[in-house]
C-alpha cells in the first residue's frame, strides 16, 4: 500500500508540469489561492519523470514533461490500479466522478458484434479508433476504403452510441463489454484544441472564430485595446477560471475538444478494461486490439513517425508568455482541463 502511494506520489510529479499546457478540457479546476484537496489530488495522480540528462534544460514546475516510456503489460494493470485508488479518495470526489449521463453515454461507441465500447476523447486520435470500430460493424470492407467525410458522419459510419439504447441494454453492455479509452498530456492535448480549432480549421468550423472566440475575447482579455483575434493566453486564462460553466452553456457541445476526461467518459463510474496513452499509442494500439480478441481482424492504422511524442519545444514556446498565476488556476481550477486530466494520465514508468 506504501509503495502505491509512493507510485501515486511519483506520477503527479510529471503531470503537474504537464499540466501548464494542453487543454481535457473542462471538468473542475480550483483557484491558486485555494490549493488543499485538490492540489493532493494533483499530487497523488501525476506521471513520474523519465529522467533528464545533467546538460538539459530545466522545465518550471508546471510544465515538467512525463516522457517517453517502454510500454509493459504491467502497466495496463497499474494504470487502473493507480486511477481506483484515486476514484476511492473522497477528499477527490468532486474532481474524480460524474454522472454517466447522456453527455457521456453519447461519447460512447459500440461495437456489438466484438462486445466493444469506445469512450470518444478529442485530440488524442480517436478519429482512427472510430475508423477501427466502423470496419469491426462491417460498415466497410477496410479502414481504407473509409471516406473521410464518413468517419464523422454519424448516419452513414454505422457506428451506434450507447445513447441510443435502452436503459437495460445500456447497463448489459456497460457490465459484459471490453471497455476502453485513451488519454494524452493534457497541455499537448490543450495546445491542440487550440490550434485546431481557432488557428486551422475555421473556414470547416466557422463558429470557433465567429461565436466561441468573441466570446472568450470579450470576458477574458485583459489588453481592451489589442485587436488580434484569440491569444492562447485568453484561452487558458478562460480555462482557468472556476467559473467559465456558463459560458460553455453558451457554446454547446463544440466544447467537448477541452472537456476533461472525466466528464467524458466517467472512468470512476465505468470500469474500463484499458486505459491507452497517446504517447505510448504504438504500444498500446496493438495491446487494445489483442486483449479485445480483434488483432486478427484489423490493424490500427499507421501512426506517422514522431506524431505521438511529447513535444516539449511547442508546450515551452506556447507557455512562455503565461503568467505563473494563469497557469496555477489553469491546473487547479475544478472545471479546467488539467485537473481531472491528472487523474487519467497514470502512467508508471
Amino acid at each position: 500500500m506504501h509503495h502505491q502511494w509512493l507510485l501515486l506520489a511519483a506520477c503527479f510529479w510529471v503531470i503537474f508540469m504537464f499540466m501548464v499546457a494542453s487543454k481535457f478540457i473542462t471538468l473542475t479546476f480550483k483557484d491558486p489561492d485555494v490549493y488543499s484537496a485538490k492540489q493532493e489530488f494533483l499530487f497523488l495522480t501525476a506521471m513520474p519523470d523519465a529522467g533528464r540528462s545533467p546538460g538539459e534544460t530545466h522545465f518550471p514546475e508546471e510544465l515538467k514533461p512525463t516522457g517517453k516510456m517502454l510500454v509493459e503489460p504491467l502497466v495496463y494493470t497499474q494504470r487502473l490500479e493507480l486511477m481506483r485508488n484515486v476514484c476511492r479518495e473522497d477528499a477527490l470526489r468532486n474532481l474524480s466522478h460524474t454522472a454517466v449521463s447522456k453527455f457521456v453515454l453519447d461519447r460512447i461507441f459500440v461495437c456489438d458484434k466484438h462486445k466493444i465500447l469506445f469512450c470518444q476523447t478529442p485530440k488524442v486520435g480517436n478519429t482512427q479508433w472510430k475508423k477501427v470500430l466502423i470496419v469491426l460493424n462491417g460498415a466497410f470492407p477496410s479502414i481504407e476504403e473509409i471516406p473521410e467525410n464518413v468517419v464523422h458522419d454519424h448516419e452513414k459510419n454505422g457506428l451506434p452510441r450507447l445513447s441510443s439504447f435502452s436503459d437495460a441494454e445500456i447497463q448489459k453492455r456497460l457490465k459484459t463489454y471490453f471497455k476502453f479509452f485513451i488519454v494524452r498530456d493534457p497541455f499537448e492535448r490543450l495546445i491542440s484544441a487550440f490550434k485546431d480549432k481557432f488557428v486551422h480549421n475555421p473556414r470547416f468550423e466557422p463558429w470557433y472564430r465567429h461565436e466561441i472566440a468573441p466570446g472568450i475575447i470579450r470576458k477574458y482579455r485583459r489588453n481592451r485595446t489589442e485587436t488580434r483575434g484569440i491569444q492562447f493566453e485568453d484561452f487558458v486564462r478562460y480555462l482557468g477560471d472556476p467559473n467559465h460553466r456558463w459560458l460553455d452553456l453558451q457554446f454547446g457541445d463544440h466544447i467537448i475538444h477541452w472537456v476533461t476526461y472525466v466528464e467524458l467518459c466517467a472512468p470512476c463510474e465505468i470500469t474500463y478494461s484499458i486505459v491507452g496513452h497517446h504517447e505510448t499509442l504504438e504500444d498500446d494500439a496493438p495491446y487494445i486490439l489483442r486483449e479485445a480478441g480483434i488483432d486478427h481482424l484489423v490493424s490500427y492504422p499507421t501512426i506517422p513517425l514522431g506524431i505521438t511524442t511529447y513535444n516539449r519545444t511547442k508546450v515551452e514556446h506556447y507557455f512562455l508568455g503565461i503568467s505563473k498565476r494563469d497557469i496555477r488556476r489553469l491546473r487547479m481550477c475544478p472545471t479546467g482541463p488539467t485537473s481531472d486530466d491528472a487523474i487519467i494520465l497514470t502512467q508508471v514508468g
